[in-house]
């Protein structure tokens, strides 16, 4: 019975987050809302309080959720085998792949980078640990760990904390490419690059071929 329970309980909390989803595209993380939500499942408002406690609650799981879809974008699109392929091939891979991620699903990629509405804390602990996650995948494709695509090498949370705090090479890598990255595909998720008329797609091969130098 409690098993029973809790795939509801998961559903209903899938079906919330799939319409606020789709409230996001139409007018961004201030359209999302949750008696908007409850009229289209048709349940009642203290209903579906019972599965989210307010939005900021229901935008820390969209977060989380975006966090863990582009981790998995990495690893699968990205990840190697250790050996199969050369410092150079893994950063264009990497690249490659957080890119498409981010130009696929822009509104979700903006909810990663700024806080969604204000007053709303960007940095609590879950969302900080969802951060290092992604984080931890990038340090392990750059420095060809082990894996493949159905169970990639990943850095555990301690483990980035201690790649931060000693500053490693790695973890300075890691911080350029990713920083390199967040910047070229932020200004072409936002129209900046069109806006200009410039070529997105070379400007993107031109810039991974130096981050890959």
């Amino acid at each position: 019975m409690s098993s029973t329970r809790e795939r509801f309980r998961e559903q209903v909390r899938d079906d919330v987050k799939q319409v606020a989803l789709a409230q996001l595209v139409e007018g961004g993380a201030q359209a999302i809302s949750l008696n908007a939500i409850a009229k289209e499942l048709s349940v009642s408002g203290s209903a579906l309080y019972r599965y989210f406690a307010n939005r900021d609650e229901l935008l820390t799981a969209l977060v989380i959720d975006a966090y863990s879809d582009l981790r998995d974008a990495l690893a699968r699109d990205a990840a190697v085998s250790e050996g199969a392929a050369t410092p150079e091939d893994r950063i264009r891979g990497l690249a490659r792949a957080y890119r498409q991620w981010a130009l696929a699903q822009p509104h979700r990629y903006e909810l990663l980078f700024k806080a969604p509405l204000p007053g709303y804390n960007a940095h609590a602990e879950p969302l900080s640990n969802a951060a290092r996650s992604l984080m931890g995948i990038v340090l392990s494709i750059l420095a060809g760990r082990q894996g493949s695509q159905e169970r990639p090498a990943h850095l555990t949370n301690d483990e980035v904390l201690t790649a931060r705090s000693g500053g490693t090479d790695d973890f300075q890598q890691a911080v350029r490419v990713w920083s390199r990255l967040h910047g070229l595909v932020s200004l072409e998720a936002g129209g900046a690059y069109s806006a200009m008329h410039i070529d997105a797609d070379a400007l993107f091969e031109h810039e991974v071929q130096v981050l890959a130098a």
